[in-house]
C-alpha cells in the first residue's frame, strides 16, 4: 500500500527518530513504578510492561541487526534464524524494570550508532533477505517493522496499564478504546 503524500513514504531518519525514542518513552513510562504496575498483563498468553522490555531486550540482541546483517552479507541465500518471541521469561528473571531499562536502553544505542554507520541507502532498502515464515522481505520492510514493533509494544503497554483500572472507571469505560468493551 502506497500513500499519496510523499511525506507518509518510508524514510530511514524518521525510522530512526522513533528508534532512538523508544527507550526514553518506556523509562518515562515505566521507571519508579511499583511492580504491581509492570508484572501485571491483560489476560492469558499476553505481556505485561516487563515481559516487554525483556522481549524488546532480546530482538536487540538476536534479531533486527543480525537480520539486517543477513540480508546486505548473503541476500536470500541465507534465512534468518526465527525469533524466540518467550525468551525474554528465562533471561529477564530475577531482573527488576529498572535493569531491563538500561539494558535496552544500552542496546538500542549500540544498534542504532551500528546503523548509522551502515550508511544505508535508498537502493539498499530493496535488497532482500528470507524470513522462515513469511518468506522474501525486503530491508526497508524490515526497518519498518521495527519501527511498528516498537510503536505495537508500547501500545500493549498501555493496554496493560489501563486494564488494571478498568472495574473503577465506572460508566467512563464506554469512551474507553483502550479497555475492552465486552466486559
Amino acid at each position: 500500500m502506497s500513500s499519496a503524500n510523499p511525506e507518509d513514504s518510508f524514510s530511514l531518519a524518521r525510522s530512526i527518530e522513533i528508534l532512538r525514542n523508544t527507550p526514553r518513552v518506556l523509562r518515562a513510562l515505566l521507571d519508579g513504578l511499583s511492580d504491581n504496575w509492570v508484572t501485571s498483563n491483560y489476560g492469558e498468553k499476553t505481556f505485561s510492561p516487563f515481559d516487554v522490555v525483556g522481549h524488546l531486550i532480546h530482538g536487540e540482541k538476536t534479531d533486527w541487526m543480525q537480520r539486517m546483517r543477513l540480508i546486505l552479507e548473503y541476500g536470500e541465500s541465507r534465512p534468518f534464524e526465527p525469533f524466540d518471541r518467550y525468551a525474554m521469561y528465562e533471561s529477564s528473571r530475577g531482573k527488576q524494570i529498572g535493569e531491563l531499562l538500561s539494558e535496552f536502553e544500552s542496546l538500542r544505542s549500540a544498534n542504532l550508532m551500528t546503523l548509522n554507520d551502515l550508511n544505508l541507502t535508498p537502493t539498499q532498502m530493496n535488497l532482500s533477505g528470507l524470513h522462515p515464515a513469511l518468506g522474501r522481505v525486503t530491508l526497508g520492510q524490515l526497518i519498518a517493522t521495527w519501527v511498528v514493533h516498537d510503536l505495537n509494544h508500547i501500545h500493549q503497554i498501555a493496554k496493560c496499564m489501563a486494564y488494571r483500572y478498568r472495574d473503577f472507571v465506572g460508566p467512563w469505560k464506554a469512551y474507553l478504546s483502550i479497555l475492552p468493551q465486552d466486559e
